[in-house]
């Protein structure tokens, strides 16, 4: 089969399912993105175009993120209409809709089936926006919310199919939008992730590695930032090394923001926290690892004693589920998108959100009481083999939707 991926920062959610395509062999695989540092890969071409228009400072707020999208995707259109040219045409394209790029595709390739990922509705309440009265909305959000919306709407008519990767996610669109919706995970590699009790990080300060007979709590969001509640995090932070002086806390993220409003502060939130929780912690057993490559961040997670994930109700993180497949015990803020997962004392403990010491009480039993908890992990990880397996799980009902839009003789069988 010919088939297009288009996502601007390769390969975002296809992880898996482009991988494994790959791996297949046999068919032609192309992806656009505009990701620059992508290295040459066996089995497929990757493509970077750039986009057609940036929106110029100070632009008018309730049509700039339509405009960056238009320009977005009509980048992408002249990249398709390149591919065309020299000959290419794709039996189905599967994108993402977020960043526009799908918006114009049908003018390239007026009968091409497309499968469009549908992340997040963006909603004035009920989402991330509000949620958090430290962190209040404009009293405009109603209407930048909607108009930023403008691009689900133009591309709910694009595709012929959509895609969103949890129920709450989906749940975040208009009723109308989710008749043309399935929901499936992309996929979690749980043959790949496993518990490993021999697992050990090296901590330099520390002049030893770490294991799991060593007490680690962990943290981690791909930055640092209120809407992955590390602001509550760090709150906790105190509490929870008072009561255990042998914890040690490892931080992975960085300090950009991915998602809501940047920090005024040199240094991020980070900074800012750093200041707020000042001399109440004992920062030798405070491990801020930055980024890390996928094989230590695994790694991390499996000496981890209890892993400590937070959000506001938004995008479920693929690290939820990533820990879950690696027997990790979690609290977990309590919040829709998370309970979608993990079920209180069940497979992991929830917590509030606005209460860092209801976190901290939680992080701090698991700490003190492993026999107690020690089921969590193992359903955890039963939980994500169930629900959420790339291999078992996901793929067949990927393969299901595309084969659906695509003449028989070109469909995809599992081996």
């Amino acid at each position: 089969m010919k088939i297009l991926f288009v996502h601007q920062n390769f390969p975002g959610q296809y992880r898996e399912l482009f991988s494994w395509l790959r791996a297949q062999g046999g068919h032609e695989l192309v992806f656009l993105t505009q990701r620059k540092d992508v290295p040459k890969l066996e089995n497929a071409r990757v493509i970077q175009y750039d986009t057609h228009h940036k929106p110029k400072e100070g632009t008018y707020a309730l049509t700039q993120y339509w405009e960056e999208c238009a320009g977005n995707g009509f980048g992408c259109a002249q990249a398709a209409e390149k591919l065309k040219k020299e000959g290419f045409t794709p039996d189905i394209i599967l994108g993402h809709v977020g960043w526009g790029e799908l918006t114009f595709l049908k003018q390239v390739w007026a009968d091409v089936p497309i499968i469009g990922y549908f992340e997040y509705y963006f909603l004035a309440k009920g989402g991330s926006v509000g949620f958090d009265p430290e962190f209040p909305a404009s009293p405009h959000a109603p209407f930048t919310m909607h108009a930023r919306n403008a691009v689900n709407f133009a591309n709910i008519q694009t595709v012929d199919q959509g895609h969103s990767p949890t129920q709450w996610q989906c749940d975040t669109f208009p009723e109308s939008f989710r008749e043309k919706i399935y929901v499936k995970h992309d996929g979690i590699r749980t043959d790949n992730l496993k518990p490993d009790p021999k697992s050990q990080v090296a901590l330099g300060r520390l002049g030893r590695s770490v294991t799991r007979d060593d007490e680690i709590f962990t943290y981690m969001a791909r930055n640092m930032e209120p809407t992955r509640g590390f602001h509550s995090f760090m709150r906790a932070l105190p509490h929870i090394l008072d009561a255990r002086p042998n914890a040690r806390a490892l931080i992975i993220g960085g300090s950009d923001v991915s998602y809501g409003k940047k920090s005024g502060a040199q240094g991020g939130y980070r900074a800012e926290m750093e200041k707020e929780v000042g001399n109440k912690v004992d920062w030798s057993r405070v491990h801020f690892l930055g980024r890390v490559p996928y094989e230590d961040y695994q790694k991390i997670i499996q000496v981890s004693r209890c892993h400590v994930y937070l959000t506001v109700p938004f995008v479920l993180s693929w690290s939820l589920l990533e820990s879950m497949s690696m027997g990790a015990a979690i609290v977990a803020s309590d919040v829709a998108p998370v309970r979608e997962a993990i079920t209180h004392g069940e497979n992991g403990l929830l917590a509030d959100f606005f209460k860092p010491e209801d976190i901290a009480r939680k992080v701090v039993d698991v700490l003190e009481r492993p026999g107690t908890y020690a089921h969590l992990g193992p359903n955890a990880r039963k939980h994500v083999v169930k629900n959420y397996d790339f291999t078992k799980v996901c793929l067949p009902e990927h393969l299901r939707q595309i084969n659906n839009l695509v003449p028989k003789a070109k469909r995809i069988t599992l081996p």
